[in-house]
């Protein structure tokens, strides 16, 4: 496999891409927004005018879009989608983070034109992708893995295989990202009120990070809600999203996620807020809202 394709060249879908050139992959990328576009051609890839066009001149096809109605689009629905293009051992790696049923039955609609589907989703953030030091879930047939190991290693330094069973890559990312996302609203709520009670932010998280309360992903985002900033790295509304995915499968599943429903809760107050487009760090905006609120009533 030389030459791959990158459907979808946003946050997580661009350093990837850079990854891949840099392990001396070609890479031919499509995306809806020009913007995305543009910054793949300036990093190098090629870009194809149609889902259909790059797919006919890939072996391997990772999709790095939002959600799964997106990836079906890509995939099946476009005027020129890209399964239209595909050659029947072309392999079809959904990286996206999606519900274990649309994997399955995403997987079963790729696999019935031929093509191989693995179920992949990512996580790591768009600075481990572009160093290609990714976590990789990785659901598929051990031949379908085999071949697909020299780009893999070239994304993750870290690749799980969890089983054979496309779906369960799903289940897994979701199960981490219940837990983060319960951590980070978690993390908000407790250093808003740490904050709000006189305590300096920097130590805080120097204390927090050297004791048992640390956590990589408050480590991660919130030194830089507390200096607001808040470009998005991860898009809150990407991982309320995530969130909601993991509460519906754990009720699914007939499990309780009162944890989960409370993080839920924080982060569709953050979108209410008009906030869903900023980093997923602005949850400490909406932590320090909801005292300030209560202060106020």
């Amino acid at each position: 496999m030389r030459t791959i394709g990158v459907i979808g060249v946003g946050n997580m879908g661009l350093p990837m891409a850079r990854a891949l050139m840099r392990a001396g992959f070609e890479v031919v990328a499509r995306d809806l927004q020009p913007a995305a576009e543009a910054a793949a051609l300036a990093a190098g890839a090629r870009l194809a005018t149609s889902a259909r066009e790059l797919a006919a001149q890939c072996e391997l096809i990772l999709v790095v879009v939002v959600d799964a109605g997106e990836i079906e689009d890509a995939l099946f629905r476009e005027a020129e989608p890209a399964a239209a293009g595909w050659r029947p051992d072309t392999v079809v790696a959904l990286c996206s983070t999606i519900a274990p049923e649309d994997a399955e039955r995403l997987a079963t609609r790729i696999e019935a034109t031929g093509a191989v589907a693995l179920d992949a989703p990512i996580s790591g953030g768009p600075l481990r992708a572009e160093a290609g030091q990714l976590s990789l879930m990785l659901a598929g047939a051990q031949a379908v893995l085999a071949r697909a190991e020299p780009v893999l290693a070239a994304l993750a330094d870290k690749r799980f295989r969890i089983s054979e069973r496309p779906g369960d890559g799903a289940r897994m990312k979701l199960v981490n990202n219940l837990l983060a996302g319960i951590n980070l609203a978690a993390g908000a709520e407790v250093l808003a009120m740490g904050q709000h009670l006189g305590l300096d932010p920097e130590l805080m998280l120097a204390v927090i990070g050297a004791s048992s309360g640390q956590s990589w992903i408050v480590a991660d985002r919130l030194p830089r809600a507390f200096a607001c900033d808040f470009a998005p790295r991860a898009h809150a509304r990407i991982l309320h999203k995530d969130i909601g995915l993991g509460v519906a499968m754990a009720a699914a599943a007939g499990s309780d996620a009162s944890f989960g429903e409370r993080a839920l809760a924080l982060f569709a107050e953050t979108l209410e807020r008009g906030w869903g487009g900023e980093d997923d760090a602005v949850l400490l905006r909406t932590a320090a809202a909801k005292i300030a609120g209560r202060d106020s009533d």
